[in-house]
């Protein structure tokens, strides 16, 4: 039996020591979208795993480097770690209270960019391996990693890696990358991810831009002309437009329904955190909002941009003009399939000569809320937090767990070091110690417990 309480005084010991490799893997800009450091933290990614006796591979993928790790354990028992390496671009940088890519302690917390999205969920696992090899001298059951550089670009070649690695990376269930508290400080469950298709819709009207009082009556204006296009794929209603959108939704289920009504109430919270006085179609909070937080897709604009908008005045007629946007899909749409759909759409409107690029995308995907996996990692979280897990059926974000439960057959759960006030992809991106300490417990215990059945 493993000496649990050893276990942790070795975690509360070795808190400065994980938070030194932390810092390492910060230093380095990790930015998929910039294509920056991708390698050099793979690399390092790889020398972690291989101080703790894992083998490791640095696979290709078409993209990015996926670092593959393995060790074995008491256990034959295998369970899958899925994390990356690759963060969101650090700008604004003016907005930033410290360097994002140097680690700053602040308080009880620490900041910097990927700390918590996902950094900091990687080492404080591997705290937690420390102390149960310190403990027994081996690991309670064998222990698999996945670590990717692509996330945060929609983990464009995953798909097809583990596809092709199928065999390589089977398990008994996978443990997710993320998770957290909410408001309340109560650990929560994500069964599901929404899917994404991001895409970034153009137009050209001219080969330059032209003076407005000249062009202005005679020729089209690329803003003009992306804004109508845009009208035309979502309406005032909310609703999109694009016909057959809808089709493939899936409705919650009776059971989805029943954990969403035993959530708390998030209205007031969402209002204070986001400094909003209305949400759409003037929902006003209980089922029906948490609903559709998570079992509607959206058409959102991310990003416009044309023409002139520095200060004062340009009088000029723009020649292009482009807008980045996503939709976020749920069970059982697909990213092609919206894809193919809105080409058609915009044609039949008039909008042809609206260009179409598909940025990423990845499906919907959910594990049964009611899996022995994931009642296993809510049970195990009670003596870190003094209750277990509260299960919530899907999440309004997306992430790549598709090939995870369809094709290699997994139930995925999840556990991490998030809070509300995180700051994942925005400025001044941060972990609270207490939370970074207690997901090291709570991985130790889930491996500890998985490892006997």
């Amino acid at each position: 039996m493993t000496d649990l309480r050893r276990v942790d005084a070795f975690i509360d010991s070795h808190l400065d020591a994980s938070l030194d490799e932390l810092a390492k893997l910060v230093a380095i800009p990790s930015v998929g979208a910039q294509n920056r450091g991708l390698g050099e933290c793979a690399a390092l990614v790889s020398e972690l795993l291989r101080a703790r006796g894992f083998t490791v591979l640095v696979l290709a993928s078409g993209g990015a480097p996926v670092v593959f790790a393995e060790r074995g354990g008491r256990s034959a028992r295998t369970l899958l770690f899925y994390n990356h390496y690759d963060v969101q671009p650090a700008e604004p940088l003016e907005l930033w209270e410290s360097e994002p890519f140097t680690l700053t302690r602040r308080g009880g917390s620490v900041y910097g960019r990927g700390i918590s999205d996902d950094k900091g969920h990687i080492t404080s696992r591997l705290l937690a391996l420390d102390a149960l090899l310190d403990a027994d001298g081996e690991l309670p059951c064998r222990v698999k990693f996945l670590i990717e550089g692509e996330e945060e670009t929609s983990s464009v070649h995953l798909h097809d890696f583990i596809v092709r690695e199928k065999s390589r990376l089977a398990a008994d269930a996978c443990m997710w990358e993320f998770g957290g508290v909410d408001h309340r400080e109560v650990p929560l469950q994500y069964c599901g991810l929404r899917g994404i298709c991001y895409v970034e819709l153009s137009v050209e009207t001219a080969s330059t831009d032209v003076h407005s009082g000249m062009g202005g009556s005679i020729i089209d204006n690329a803003a003009w002309r992306l804004t109508w296009a845009l009208a035309h794929v979502k309406g005032a209603d909310g609703r999109v437009r694009i016909p057959g959108f809808y089709d493939a939704v899936r409705p919650p289920t009776a059971r989805d329904l029943e954990l969403l009504a035993a959530l708390p109430e998030v209205a007031d919270e969402y209002r204070e955190r986001w400094g909003v006085k209305r949400f759409l179609r003037d929902l006003t909070g209980g089922v029906e909002l948490r609903t559709a937080e998570v079992f509607e897709p959206t058409c959102t604009i991310c990003g416009l941009t044309s023409g002139y908008q520095g200060p004062g005045s340009k009088t000029v007629l723009p020649a292009r003009a482009s807008a980045k946007v996503d939709f976020r899909l749920v069970p059982d749409q697909t990213p092609s399939t919206v894809v193919s759909a809105l080409r058609a759409h915009l044609d039949a409107g008039g909008f042809s000569d609206v260009r179409i690029e598909l940025l990423g995308g990845e499906p919907p995907a959910r594990t049964d809320p009611d899996d022995p996996f994931v009642d296993l990692v809510c049970r195990t979280a009670e003596p870190i937090y003094g209750m277990p897990m509260q299960k919530t059926p899907m999440v309004g974000g997306s992430g790549p767990n598709h090939p995870f439960v369809h094709v290699l057959g997994l139930p995925v759960a999840g556990a991490g070091i998030g809070h509300p006030g995180t700051l994942a992809h925005a400025p001044n991106e941060n972990a609270r110690l207490d939370l970074y300490v207690k997901h090291a417990k709570h991985v130790a215990r889930v491996l500890t417990e998985f490892a006997r059945k």
